[in-house]
């Protein structure tokens, strides 16, 4: 009889496994992990329609980790430089260029290591031998008891958080050493003096090296140096090196220039009336911001009022199509002002200058100066001049021969102002400040005859500034 209850409540037992069994369905869980994706980083069109730029310094090495907007790189285009930001979070894998390099626009400029959410579904049989065997953690006794503990992450977890480094410490990651910092126009100081920039210090934000500190430091080599070394003096061997982006620029417009007829026409204007007026003008200012009036404020208002009576001076030719060229005259005296600059020559605009008064002009004059030798110009400083003036004058000499830039069909090089003798009216011997005007006109649309109308006019408003007075507006 016991027998039988036995075997009967092992049958029960059984059927109620097997129903059990039966009735569950398989479910299904997700889990996230998180994977590594290498995402390159596209060179953008900086502005201009610029092709290609200069990488000039690095601020991130491979492995380095970078967080969204982190400066990447410093380039430079033929008209400006423009600091690059990390668009992403992630791990430098690849730099594409090495400094001094010419970027390509869009072209891979660096490749990102960043990390993406994939899910993952898995399937979990209850009940099912097959799968049982599968996920022995969900089956085993020994798994169930220790899910009392906390659960440990798995190892690709691990492996990754070991990766990424301690998160919210209160301090960035480190990137590694990335070189010294400095503006293309202190690199191009360096070279001309030949020392390198790991040798030199920085004092600027961010150790930046600044032009006092390489000067400082060719001083303290200078003084260095025994005198005895000095007797004998080694002929430096010859250096190749390439075109800076500022050279590399003026070399293309230089050569398109080439296909440009070009004819000279000079003359001199007295400039002491203008000398005069400044001198008062400069001593009356009630304010130390006001820029300083200087006789090129008067000269690039003299030329747009001489351009309301020879437009043609002003006007563009667009030689695109040789059969058929087109002329367009600018409504607007867009003036590119020549500024010498460590690293070269560059041509910034001061735009509608009809309509600016001569103080105006001074000031908006020094302000573009002021940007081009603290390397702070942008793209939209440059580009669209319908004139050029080259101010050769504060470096020195008297003539130049201006090369046009085209499109524009005129430029006009200012020498350096001297004082020399010459006889008034009455005859009787005084002193003159004469200044030497250069001007060079395309003579496929200008004439000789029109740009010495021109030329002439302007010699007249500076040498009378009351008929410049009654046609400013």
């Amino acid at each position: 009889m016991n027998a039988y209850k036995a075997s009967s409540f092992a049958l029960r037992r059984a059927s109620q496994v097997l129903c059990i069994s039966g009735s569950l369905s398989r479910r299904q869980f997700h889990i996230s992990r998180r994977a590594n994706t290498v995402k390159p980083f596209l060179l953008a069109d900086i502005g201009e329609g610029i092709t290609e730029c200069q990488l000039i310094q690095w601020f991130v090495q491979p492995g380095a980790r970078v967080e969204q907007f982190d400066k990447l790189c410093e380039v430079q285009s033929d008209k400006a430089s423009v600091e690059i930001t990390s668009p992403f979070d992630g791990v430098i894998k690849r730099l594409h260029y090495e400094p001094d390099d010419m970027a390509i626009t869009g072209k891979p400029l660096v490749d990102f290591d960043i990390q993406e959410d994939i899910n993952t579904a898995v399937d979990v049989g209850l009940g099912d031998d097959h799968n049982a065997s599968k996920a022995p953690a969900a089956s085993s006794p020994t798994k169930l008891k220790d899910s009392d503990s906390p659960r440990s992450p798995p190892a690709a977890t691990q492996r990754e958080a070991s990766q990424r480094g301690p998160l919210n410490n209160g301090s960035r990651p480190s990137r590694g050493d990335m070189g010294s910092l400095a503006t293309p126009a202190v690199r191009h100081l360096i070279k001309e003096l030949d020392v390198k920039i790991a040798d030199i210090k920085g004092s600027g934000r961010d150790g930046r090296v600044l032009k006092e500190d390489v000067q400082n430091h060719v001083a303290r080599r200078s003084q260095q140096v025994p005198t005895s070394t000095i007797e004998h003096t080694e002929v430096r061997p010859d250096r190749t090196q390439p075109l800076t982006p500022v050279q590399n620029a003026m070399f293309k417009v230089m050569t398109r220039s080439l296909s440009i007829p070009h004819f000279l026409y000079s003359c001199s204007a007295d400039m002491s009336a203008i000398s005069t007026l400044r001198t008062k003008l400069n001593a009356s200012s009630s304010s130390t911001s006001e820029a300083k009036i200087t006789h090129l404020a008067f000269i690039v208002k003299a030329v747009s009022i001489a351009f309301s009576h020879h437009a043609l001076l002003n006007a563009s030719l667009d030689t695109s199509d040789p059969k058929k060229p087109v002329l367009t005259y600018r409504g607007s005296h867009d003036f590119g002002i020549a500024i010498d600059t460590p690293a070269g020559l560059v041509v910034p605009v001061l735009r509608k200058v009809q309509s600016l008064s001569i103080a105006e002009i001074a000031l908006g004059m020094r302000n573009l100066s002021e940007a081009a030798r603290n390397n702070k110009l942008t793209p939209t400083d440059f580009g669209g001049a319908s004139f050029t003036l080259s101010n050769i004058g504060s470096v020195g000499g008297g003539v130049v021969a201006p090369v046009i830039s085209e499109p524009q069909v005129a430029i006009v090089g200012i020498g350096r102002s001297r004082v020399v003798p010459a006889f008034d009216g009455q005859g009787q011997l005084t002193k003159r400040e004469e200044l030497v005007f250069s001007w060079s006109a395309d003579h496929r649309v200008v004439d000789g005859a029109e740009c010495a109308r021109c030329a002439e006019r302007v010699k007249n408003l500076l040498e009378e500034p009351s008929l410049m007075m009654m046609e400013l507006r």
